[in-house]
This record gives structure tokens, C-alpha cells and sequence, in this order.
């Protein structure tokens, strides 16, 4: 029988608790932690540096010459020559630098400085003069000694635009002394104020001594005139006078200009001159259409041998008609950059990148052989830049000339790096 007394109660004995295995537990997830941690600091680190700035590298040159062989001149077998392009530069020179007598293209500085203290707008009569008696008793000497003169008579009154159309078309000497004395009060005062704005124009082999050019120590080169015949041709009753084939003035009636090549080959002045002193002389402008552009040819002839006035002006204008011609067919319309050029790369951080290229076409005008600058402007480059879109400016140059203008744009599109690309840069 079972005895409650005597018998046992047996009952499992539980496994011995292992002690420290919460504790390496908790130090195995703690190293977990520190890795993990560790691991993310290193993954963070390289999104905290900033990106370097992009960097643009120039492909296209600084500068180019327009292909093709330079002009060969026609230049005169005598005298002194000059010729260039207005807002290009000079074709070149022949016969030296020496001064040589200009007989009366020196009535051209007498119309600038009258025009630069008078000015007149196109059409503008200006301000009146009247012819007084001694200018008048003056006449009949004059036209004794063979001079180049238009009929005054004692109060006759000109406007300012019919004495300078009196002095520059049928190069009047007389009335190029009556316009001294009436703006500076007197002939030598007058030859002040020339020689003075000779020295500011910068035209250093230049002198006059009297308005008209009838004294032969009025010397200049044709470099020099070229350089007064720029400037005089900004002047709107300037240009407008000495493009009339006649005036019909006080007194004199209808004259006419004495440079028949106006209106010829683009001719649109200036001035000629003779005498036996200074030959057949000629400052000239022309106006060519190149490309759809109007250009200026503009130059000066000096010193073109001939018995008397009609045989030097003859040889002068035989001179100057090829060197015209010449200007005007060696000029071309070339384009020197094309749509869609490259003009540089960008290069991003880690390997991103775009490139900037011309967006239009940039055409210059001018001859073979002529330099022609190439300028780019390319600001900062931003992180993200979308394709196409405008970037900095193109100005091509030729020679001396106003720059043409287009503007730049982006090939592809620039994105700055994945945070995926900056890290993995950075293992």
C-alpha cells in the first residue's frame, strides 16, 4: 500500500541557470549598435563636404583669320596713298609717310572746325554771313591769279550751309577766308584752331597755314586724311554737303562739285584738291553693300602728276576708281562660328558634365587674311542646368570693328550626383 508517511515527493531539479549570457547579450548588441553607427557616420560624411564648383574649359580659339588670299592693292605708280574700311581698319598704304602739299582737301578741316563750333543738323541752313566790302574789292585780285573762286559782291548774305557748299563743291578759296574771318575773326586766328584740332584728331604729320590749301605749305599724308575724313563724316551737313553733285548759291548761281566720281562705284565724297605744288588730290568715302551690310571704303589719294587742274584731277580719279573697286570685291560676308559650334565643356564633380555651344550663326564682314577675335563670356556654373538652356554670350570681332554678338547655351543636361554616386566615391 502506499504510505503517505514514508513516501517522497520527487520533483525535477531545474537546469543550472547560465549565468552572463544576458550580459554578452547586451555587449553583442552594443558592438552592433557602435558598427551600425560607425557605418552610417561613414555614409553621411561625404554628403556634409560641399561639391566642388563645375569647371569650364574653352575649346574654340581665341581668335581667327578669314580664310583665302589678301587683296593685292592697285596702288597708285605715283603720289602717296591710303585705304581702309570703316569699323574693320586699314587695306594698307603706298608712296611713304613724307608730308606732301594737299592744295585744297585742306578745305576740309576749314568745313570740320566750322561745323564742330556750328553744327547743323541735314538740311539746316544755319546761321547767315555777309560778304563785306573788303572780301568783295578782294575778288578781282583773286580771279587774277588763277584762284579757284565763286562771284561775291559787297552784302551778300549766305547762310552757313551755302558757304560751306560754296567751299567744298566748287572749292571756293575766296569764300573759305570769309568763313575764317567770320567764326574766328581773322585768317591766322582761324589757322589756330586748325592746326589745333589736327593735334587732337592725332594727325601728327599735319600743317596748315591758311583755310583755302592754296599755299603749298599746307602738307599732310593720306594717312592723316583719312583719319580727318572719319571724323569729318560724322558730321550730318559734312556727309550731306559733299555728296551733292551741285548747289545753287548766292550771287554764283548753280555750281557744281568738282569730284565727279560722286555717285559713281558708291562715291559719297569728300574733297579734291590741285595745284601745281601738290599735283591731283582726293579724299574719298564710298558706300558698299556687303552681305546686306552697308561698309564704308574710305581713303585718300595725294600728288598725281598733271600739266594743270583738269589733268590732275583726271589722273586722280583714274587712281582712286580701282582702289575702290578693289575694297569693296575683296570684302566678303564670312561666317566664323556656326550654330551648334562647341565653344567649351563643363566638367561637374564625379564625372557629371554638359557642354556650352553657339546658338546662331556669327557672320563678320570682311577680307582674306583679316584677324578676327574671338571673345566668350561663361559666368559661374550652377549645380543643375538644363539642356538648352542660355549661357553666356559670343562676340566675334573683326579687326577694328563692332563686335557680333550671339549667345551661348548648354548641350545636355547638367544634374549634380546621386547621394548613392557620392558615397560610393567615397568607400
Amino acid at each position: 500500500m502506499y504510505d503517505a508517511a514514508t513516501t517522497q515527493v520527487i520533483r525535477p531539479v531545474p537546469p543550472p541557470r547560465r549565468r552572463g549570457r544576458g550580459r554578452i547579450w547586451l555587449v553583442v548588441s552594443g558592438l552592433l549598435l557602435l558598427v551600425f553607427a560607425g557605418a552610417g557616420l561613414v555614409a553621411v560624411e561625404p554628403l556634409r563636404r560641399p561639391l566642388p564648383a563645375a569647371t569650364v574649359t574653352r575649346t574654340l580659339p581665341v581668335s581667327t583669320v578669314i580664310p583665302g588670299t589678301a587683296p593685292e592693292v592697285p596702288w597708285p605708280a605715283k603720289g602717296q596713298a591710303a585705304l581702309s574700311v570703316e569699323g574693320l581698319g586699314s587695306l594698307g598704304t603706298s608712296g611713304g609717310s613724307e608730308p606732301l602739299p594737299i592744295a585744297s582737301v585742306a578745305k576740309v578741316m576749314t568745313a570740320y572746325v566750322i561745323l564742330t563750333e556750328h553744327p547743323l543738323d541735314r538740311g539746316e541752313h544755319g546761321p547767315t554771313l555777309t560778304v563785306n566790302a573788303a572780301q568783295a574789292a578782294a575778288y578781282p585780285r583773286e580771279r587774277a591769279r588763277g584762284e579757284s573762286l565763286i562771284p561775291v559782291v559787297e552784302g551778300a548774305v549766305f547762310t552757313e550751309r551755302e558757304a560751306l557748299q560754296a567751299v567744298l563743291l566748287p572749292s571756293a578759296n575766296n569764300m573759305a577766308r570769309i568763313l575764317a574771318a567770320w567764326d574766328a575773326g581773322g585768317i591766322e586766328e582761324f589757322v589756330v584752331k586748325m592746326n589745333d584740332a589736327a593735334a587732337a584728331l592725332g594727325m601728327t604729320d599735319t600743317r596748315y597755314v591758311d583755310p583755302s590749301g592754296l599755299d603749298p605749305r599746307n602738307v599732310s599724308t593720306a594717312v592723316d586724311q583719312v583719319v580727318l575724313a572719319r571724323e569729318a563724316m560724322k558730321l550730318p551737313a559734312f556727309a550731306e554737303i559733299v555728296a551733292q553733285k551741285q548747289a545753287d548759291l548766292p550771287v554764283a548761281g548753280v555750281v557744281k562739285n568738282y569730284n565727279s566720281l560722286v555717285g559713281r562705284d558708291g562715291v559719297v565724297g569728300i574733297k579734291t584738291g590741285s595745284t601745281d605744288e601738290a599735283g591731283g588730290c582726293l579724299v574719298f568715302a564710298a558706300v558698299v553693300t556687303v552681305g546686306g551690310r552697308k561698309v564704308t571704303v574710305m581713303g585718300a589719294v595725294l600728288g598725281q602728276p598733271g600739266a594743270d587742274t583738269p589733268v590732275q584731277l583726271d589722273r586722280v580719279f583714274r587712281a582712286t576708281r580701282p582702289l575702290v573697286r578693289t575694297a569693296a570685291a575683296a570684302m566678303t560676308a564670312h561666317p566664323v562660328v556656326r550654330a551648334g559650334d562647341q565653344v567649351a565643356t563643363v566638367e561637374g564633380p564625379l564625372g557629371t558634365g554638359t557642354t556650352i555651344h553657339a546658338r546662331e550663326d556669327v557672320t563678320v564682314v570682311g577680307w582674306p587674311g583679316l584677324e578676327v577675335t574671338l571673345d566668350v563670356e561663361i559666368p559661374a556654373v550652377p549645380e543643375r542646368l538644363a539642356a538648352q538652356t542660355e549661357h553666356g554670350r559670343l562676340r566675334a570681332t573683326a579687326g577694328d570693328g563692332a563686335p557680333v554678338a550671339t549667345v551661348l547655351h548648354t548641350g545636355a543636361d547638367l544634374v549634380p550626383p546621386t547621394t548613392w554616386d557620392r558615397i560610393r566615391a567615397h568607400r
